[in-house]
């Protein structure tokens, strides 16, 4: 009788999100959209950007914040902006820019 009440709860672990003792759904689970593009960039960091409507706009995601870009003219690559923050990009690489300062630096794009 113990042993069916442990497959039980292990069924249920395999079927569903609930999981008394934590679960690898969730939290554990990058919280960007799966066409989103990893970079791996200096001091360890990593940039999350996912490009809209074939590069019209660009949404950053941080675990704390998100927040989207719009195109601006650039003389090579792309770059996005909205006033205080500026990505930009050419081929693989990319670097941001917060408020006049670069918060990540030679970023790599990351395969997938």
């Amino acid at each position: 009788m113990r042993i069916l009440v442990v497959l039980a709860v292990l069924a249920l672990a395999g079927c569903s999100s609930w999981w008394p003792f934590g679960s690898s759904s969730g939290a554990d689970r990058p919280r960007w959209p799966s066409d989103a593009v990893v970079y791996k960039c200096d001091a360890g960091k990593q940039l999350v950007v996912q490009y809209l409507d074939g590069g019209k706009s660009a949404m950053v995601y941080f675990p704390e914040r998100e927040f989207r870009l719009d195109p601006i003219v650039a003389a090579s690559g792309a770059r996005y902006s909205n006033g205080r923050t500026t990505l930009f990009t050419q081929g693989d690489e990319a670097t941001l820019d917060d408020a006049g300062q670069r918060t990540h630096a030679d970023c790599k794009r990351v395969p997938k």
